[in-house]
């Protein structure tokens, strides 16, 4: 689809012809990019016994057949589309080279080499931050890690960390900002009360996991020690190169960090997290992935509990290895009382138009649609049951607006956003209900048995917090009068 758009659009990436320092480029990225190894932690641990994970040829066979052959092969240029063809031929094979490599707790160092590919983060770069690095690494490895990771998240306890938001199934953005925002509104309804929440940014948090650290942890959670192994060996002695345009790097070993772009890397990091947590019960600490929130809710003036927190998340990260951007870290603090006082700090997008000029090129209101819902909708729905209900009518109505704009357009009916918002709404009600382990699953209490379907109503002082995701979704709950909502969809 989109490069039909950018044919008829006659769209043309700028280009540049290479100078001297873009052929230098590579290199210093690759040298930025590995700013924060260590060569003094301990790389080797004492043997232990054999793994005793395995798979079969079904598991390879199955795991293969996954494969997108879409995407771009690894540094050693084995082509998805051939692996995925021939996974009956390749599975057994590949399977004693797992089950070997799991046994003897080593990871050959072919699949442990990486290309990375620095993506801008920004449309205007200035700096060596300012790109990201995404590794490219074998597909091989990226099968075996998918097949590890699954086996690591069975071993693991559903309740783990249950504030993290992000590689956990039925878990989301939205999730994230009702719990805070529940947390938060809940606090505030009350009196002589505020709330300050500390917004944490990290520099390169994947690129500084210590792999020793990560695996002493690994086996607190009661992971075999010999799969631990693996993890270290895994994350150690990664030959990484970085390529730009046609210019490559001289390479480098890596022993820190996890690569982003492999399977494993989110949910070693999300584990290596797994114990930043508040000490103090009017405090939280709230993670998507290494996005992390700290939540204090003050009373009566009070932020000792607050401020001993921060210090302590502060210690944690020099513990753990990992360094706060402070030029990103940010404080908000909520005080609706009408006598404020100071509070000590701690140390809407355009419209392009380009609906209507693909109108001109004459495609089809299907094309129109599908545009609109990728490019405009996602945008106007982005989280939305998080922030609609208490958005204001004039807000309501410009957003409305938009609908509208693009309904002409397309020439076709489209959802209205408060529509949007409330079935939603229900549906991500009806998935906490059914998830025992999810944070706010304690928030959704079904009343007796003679009032089948009907849930347990939320206090609520203020329209702030009656207006607000979990309320809201109560309230739809029980003005449904039968529970076609529960039963699963086909």
């Amino acid at each position: 689809m989109w490069q039909g758009l950018q044919s008829i659009t006659d769209y043309k990436k700028k280009t540049s012809p290479v100078t001297d320092q873009d052929v230098l480029l590579p290199g210093r990225l690759n040298n930025f990019f590995a700013r924060f190894e260590d060569n003094t932690v301990p790389l080797t641990r004492p043997a232990t016994k054999t793994c005793g994970l395995s798979f079969t040829a079904a598991d390879v066979r199955k795991t293969f057949k996954r494969v997108n052959p879409r995407k771009a092969a690894g540094p050693d240029g084995i082509p998805r589309r051939a692996l995925r063809a021939c996974a009956d031929q390749l599975a057994g094979v590949f399977m004693d080279i797992f089950n070997q490599s799991l046994s003897q707790s080593v990871v050959p160092t072919c699949f442990k080499r990486a290309t990375i590919v620095p993506v801008p983060k920004k449309a205007k770069v200035t700096e060596l931050n300012d790109y990201r690095p995404v590794a490219l690494t074998s597909v091989i490895i990226k099968c075996f890690e998918r097949l590890v990771k699954d086996h690591i998240t069975s071993t693991l306890p559903d309740t783990l960390d249950p504030l993290q938001f992000a590689y956990r199934p039925n878990r989301s953005t939205d999730d994230a900002i009702s719990t805070t925002l529940h947390t938060a509104l809940t606090h505030l309804d009350k009196r002589n009360t505020y709330v300050r929440m500390l917004f944490i940014d990290y520099s390169s948090a994947f690129n500084t996991i210590v792999p020793s650290k990560l695996v002493i942890k690994l086996e607190t959670l009661g992971l075999d020690p010999a799969l631990c192994n693996w993890v270290l060996d895994f994350l150690t002695g990664r030959p990484q190169v970085v390529r730009v345009g046609n210019n490559i790097s001289t390479p480098l070993i890596l022993n820190t960090g996890a690569p982003q772009g492999c399977v494993l890397s989110p949910l070693l990091y999300s584990l290596f997290t797994h114990d930043c947590v508040a000490t103090h019960a009017s405090n939280s600490i709230i993670k998507f992935a290494d996005d992390t929130t700290v939540v204090g809710l003050i009373t009566n003036n009070d932020e000792t509990a607050y401020r001993e927190e921060v210090r302590a998340l502060g210690v944690w990260c020099q513990e753990n290895n990992l360094t706060l951007n402070v030029n990103k870290t940010k404080e908000m603090i909520v005080d609706f009382r009408k006598q404020q006082r100071e509070h000590p700090p701690i140390h809407r997008w355009n419209s392009s138009g380009e609906g209507s000029k693909l109108k001109k090129f004459g495609l089809s209101p299907k094309a129109l649609t599908n545009f609109y819902r990728c490019t405009i909708e996602s945008i106007l729905s982005g989280c939305i049951t998080a922030w609609y209900g208490n958005c204001s009518a004039h807000n309501r109505k410009a957003l409305q607006r938009v609908v509208r704009s693009a309904q002409r357009i397309t020439g076709g009916k489209l959802p209205a956003l408060q529509d949007t918002y409330t079935t939603r709404c229900h549906r991500k009600a009806i998935k906490i209900i059914k998830d025992n382990n999810h944070p706010s699953h304690c928030l959704l209490t079904p009343l007796s048995s003679r009032r089948r379907g009907q849930y347990r109503c939320i206090k609520a002082g203020t329209e702030r917090l009656k207006n607000s995701f979990y309320l809201k979704a109560i309230r739809l709950l029980n003005s449904t009068t039968n529970i076609e909502w529960l039963l699963p969809t086909h």
